[in-house]
């Protein structure tokens, strides 16, 4: 692909992210009356009542160009989260974020540090510009921090800590954080991912941006409005860093990348914290089910899973078990891109959904899933 010199080197390693299948091509494909799409970790509900309400008015504006500076949006942030306007930097969701802070940091020879099995954008992102990902492997599921900062090198400019999980679920507890800050060296930009934030309610999992960024740690917290709060198609994301961070990745990112609509809705989303409880009790049900589905047949999820998503251990190969689900109907996210060939993941979706997925896991063999 490279041998001409016309494209860059640094793309002949580059495996590009796959997205999860749409449910109208499967159904196409497959000729099945109903498909369920549980792979993407996308919230079971639609957007909050007030977000549809400021869309519908800002509808007749779509001829205008988007507030490219977000300003309303980063300024409600900043207000939500008690910092500064300079401290927050926007992107077409979380993963927009991370590409941007990557053009903003890395170049060839740099170096990023991540758990592994994990979120692939991280490698992706690094791996285009020339960088090198160092991929830690995970131990019983889990981020092993101390094992980060042991891959830390003078090359090293990101250290990721995907808190949650994605793909595992699993989350690093507060005192893991607070020792891991306290010796990670001071040339290193740490980036703590938090896009499941809001769907957690355990008492050990730290806040990331009151007690790091706000004690002064050299930290970026990212977070997303595509999973909870229901607008993964509009694609609207945040970070939450020092101020000379955040005016790199504005100078990279695209001018209008956050829609009029994306920006609208995330802004009338703030401030509902009973529907956030309401949907995060749904979920923490929702999750309980689906491990007791999954066990049931066989898998043992391992915990405790604080997302809206169980992984599970399928095998040498779990692209067998992805095409036995397909064929039944149900779409869950089989994990080689994400670093783990023998394990899925599956989305917490509704009761109906549920019981669909049990049905179709019963009529799958004993043999396809061993």
């Amino acid at each position: 692909m490279t041998e001409d010199g016309f494209l860059r080197p640094a793309l002949s390693a580059l495996v590009p992210y796959e997205p999860g299948m749409p449910v109208e091509e499967v159904q196409r494909e497959l000729g099945l009356a109903r498909v369920i799409k549980l792979a993407s970790n996308e919230g079971p509900y639609g957007p909050f009542p007030a977000a549809l309400e400021a869309m519908a008015r800002n509808a007749g504006d779509l001829n205008r160009y988007p507030d490219g500076g977000a300003y309303r949006l980063r300024g409600a942030l900043a207000e939500r989260h008690g910092v500064r306007f300079e401290e927050i930097a926007v992107g077409a969701g979380a993963d927009g974020v991370i590409d941007c802070l990557s053009q903003a940091v890395l170049g060839p020879g740099d170096e990023i540090v991540c758990g592994w099995p994990s979120f692939p954008s991280y490698v992706i992102y690094a791996v285009k510009l020339g960088a090198e990902p160092v991929k830690v492997p995970l131990v019983e599921d889990r981020y092993s921090l101390a094992a980060l900062l042991d891959a830390v090198t003078p090359r090293t400019k990101l250290v990721y800590i995907c808190n949650p999980n994605n793909p595992t679920g699993t989350m690093n507890v507060r005192h893991e954080l607070d020792a891991y800050f306290e010796r990670v060296p001071e040339h290193v930009l740490t980036v703590v991912d938090q896009a499941y934030f809001e769907y957690i309610d355990e008492s050990d999992y730290p806040d990331a941006i009151e007690e790091h960024f706000k004690a002064g740690r050299r930290v970026l917290v990212v977070r997303t409005f595509s999973k909870i709060y229901g607008l993964a198609g509009l694609r609207v994301g945040y970070g939450v860093g020092p101020a000379e961070i955040v005016t790199a990745v504005g100078k990279v990112r695209r001018a209008f990348d956050i829609s009029t609509q994306a920006q609208a809705a995330a802004v009338a989303s703030l401030g509902d914290d009973q529907e956030l409880a309401r949907r995060r009790a749904a979920n923490r049900g929702g999750r309980d089910e689906l491990a007791q589905i999954l066990r049931r047949h066989g898998f043992d999820p391992p915990g405790p899973a604080v997302g809206n998503f169980l992984y599970a251990h399928a095998g040498e190969d779990a692209q067998i078990l992805f095409e036995a689900l397909l064929r039944e109907g149900v779409i869950v996210r089989p994990l080689g891109g994400f670093g783990a060939p023998g394990a899925i993941r599956i989305t917490v979706g509704t009761p109906d959904e549920h019981d669909f997925l049990d049905r179709a896991l019963g009529r799958v063999t004993t043999k396809t899933i061993t």
